[in-house]
């Protein structure tokens, strides 16, 4: 048998990429070939048990990089397409669909409701915008579409919302946590990690860890933090090209000596294990590993009710989830964790709340 993912483009910790390579792992173990559909694949990623199919034509701007590239996948398959065919992008003709972006129109929705007069103008003027949409809805419409994998039930309830795909073709699959590298043993390193970021004895530190810093809500938390006593302090690890901007938001909150921009990490354990909780208040997740590597960790997480690994904290009581920009609510559930006892027991259902997805 072989197998066909698509997959545009390769980054070391996208949460796509790390289910593709445990995914070829194993079917390779099962003796499945495999081909990946992509721009570029690095010879590290499972190498040895895949052939890749470049499909790499010129583009300039994100509209024409992601149609140019659909279009050279659909003829690659045209010429040899394999028994099944899995898209982790919006390009129609493919068996399984693997929604791990979510579905776009809903984060418009969102984008649209949080942002200002300029920002819901310019997302109506956005050609791309406009071809993502077409592009999602020609998947979902596709006769040939026999599968969508969901990333978590949000997904497949927004799918159900806005398109016709019978529920049986939606099936709900999280992404897996490795215990083995998620766990309460990051806590190895947590004394030297607080002592690098000037925490003290008494300090309660929120980790907020992604990137696109408007996306994943870092304006909210900051405003929750001017809230809470000075105990409490925010790190914040990823990538924004606009980070000044955030730090400008701390200094003005009053809270720039309590919000620590560490970066982008490409280890986010040591993090992990410095933290006493989690939080994101994003606009809209699918998913975020990120959530799913803290409750492993056993960090009580506050989170948005647009993310999609907060049913779990929900369904766990490992948490709360609030409204992204509602930033009184996420200071009120982070202040309840400043109580040692209360982080104690939510860090308990945190761990119970993910054991499963291994």
């Amino acid at each position: 048998m072989r197998l066909g993912l698509v997959r545009q483009r390769y980054t070391p910790f996208g949460g796509a990429e790390r289910f593709v390579e445990r995914a070829i792992a194993a079917l390779a173990a099962r003796g499945v070939r495999i081909s990946v559909y992509t721009r570029a694949w690095p010879r590290h990623a499972a190498a040895a048990a895949l052939e890749p199919v470049i499909c790499d034509p010129f583009y300039a701007g994100r509209l024409w990089r992601d149609a140019s590239f659909a279009h050279a996948v659909r003829a690659a398959l045209a010429q040899d397409r394999p028994d099944i065919v899995q898209t982790h992008e919006r390009i129609a003709g493919c068996d399984i669909f693997r929604a791990g972006d979510g579905v776009h129109r809903v984060w418009l929705e969102e984008r649209r409701r949080t942002g200002n007069a300029a920002e819901r103008l310019a997302i109506a003027a956005d050609a791309y915008h406009r071809y993502i949409l077409a592009a999602e809805a020609r998947v979902f419409a596709d006769p040939s579409l026999k599968a969508v994998i969901c990333i978590s039930e949000m997904v497949r309830n927004d799918i159900r919302a806005h398109f016709a795909v019978p529920a049986d073709r939606l099936h709900v699959i999280y992404n897996a946590v490795d215990p083995e590298a998620f766990g309460p043993q990051v806590r190895a390193t947590r004394n030297a990690t607080r002592a690098g970021l000037g925490l003290r004895e008494g300090d309660v530190a929120f980790l907020l860890l992604g990137s696109g810093y408007a996306r994943k809500g870092v304006p909210t938390a900051i405003r929750a933090l001017a809230r809470l006593p000075g105990q409490a302090r925010l790190v914040v690890v990823g990538r924004d090209k606009s980070q000044a901007t955030y730090e400008t938001i701390a200094r003005r909150a009053g809270v720039a000596g309590r919000v620590v921009f560490a970066g982008p990490q490409s280890d986010p354990r040591p993090w992990l294990g410095a933290a006493d909780a989690f939080v994101l208040p994003t606009l809209y997740d699918p998913l975020s590993n990120a959530v799913l590597e803290a409750l492993a960790c056993g960090l009580p997480v506050v989170t948005s009710h647009r993310c999609g690994a907060g049913e779990l904290v929900v369904a766990h009581a490992a948490g709360w989830t609030c409204d992204s920009v509602d930033d009184a609510a996420f200071a009120e559930r982070m202040r309840a964790l400043l109580d040692p006892a209360e982080r104690a027991d939510r860090a308990n259902r945190a761990r119970d709340s993910v054991a499963a997805l291994t």
